[in-house]
């Protein structure tokens, strides 16, 4: 392969990045990767492409922060690689929060269910003394928005606004811009003050 058409399908694989068609730009960069193996933008292109099939919103905003980054630093291939990695385990670690209804019928083994934690409450007769009991020793497996959105509002409400904000944080590409969960921000930031 010639430099001009590895230059040709580098863009080729740029377009259809662009254009949505991630299956295609992963093949292209696929491709190039098969020829140019240790050509970062290659590297950089497949990743992002996998990632586009799922979340197109995250992969287009690390791929524009990419652009800006090989401009600027030597490492930004680098760099990249390390918020994918970044991304993919704080979505393993959502996962252990919230749980798919339909698993909800497996054992939780070292997990409560939510609504099982809210009758915990009641009983020790407040959230945070119910959640310091459990905080270390029991996850709570939360199963929709509603409930996270009550989860993360109390526990804001009871001093554990670090926590929250960190909740908020690592749900932010599950729920996308999902204005309810949004608004948790200023809900947290206000008990703050």
């Amino acid at each position: 392969m010639s430099k001009v058409s590895a230059n040709r399908l580098l863009q080729r694989a740029e377009e259809e990045f662009l254009q949505g068609d991630f299956k295609m730009a992963l093949q292209t960069y696929g491709l190039l990767l098969k020829d140019y193996p240790a050509m970062d933008e290659a590297k950089v292109g497949v990743y992002l492409s996998d990632l586009g099939i799922e979340s197109a919103e995250e992969a287009q905003a690390l791929f524009d922060y990419y652009q800006v980054l090989k401009q600027e630093r030597e490492n930004a291939a680098d760099i990249i690689d390390g918020l994918i990695e970044s991304l993919s385990t704080t979505k393993m670690q959502l996962s252990e929060l919230l749980v798919d209804p339909v698993q909800e019928q497996i054992e939780y083994g070292e997990g409560i269910r939510y609504s099982d934690f809210l009758e915990l409450v009641e009983s020790r007769g407040s959230f945070k003394k119910a959640f310091e009991d459990i905080m270390f020793s029991t996850k709570v497996v939360i199963t929709d928005k509603d409930q996270f959105i009550d989860f993360v509002t109390r526990l804001a409400k009871e001093g554990f606004d670090e926590m929250a904000l960190n909740y908020l944080d690592a749900t932010t590409t599950l729920f996308g811009d999902d204005q309810d969960v949004l608004a948790l921000y200023n809900v947290v930031k206000g008990m703050k003050q």
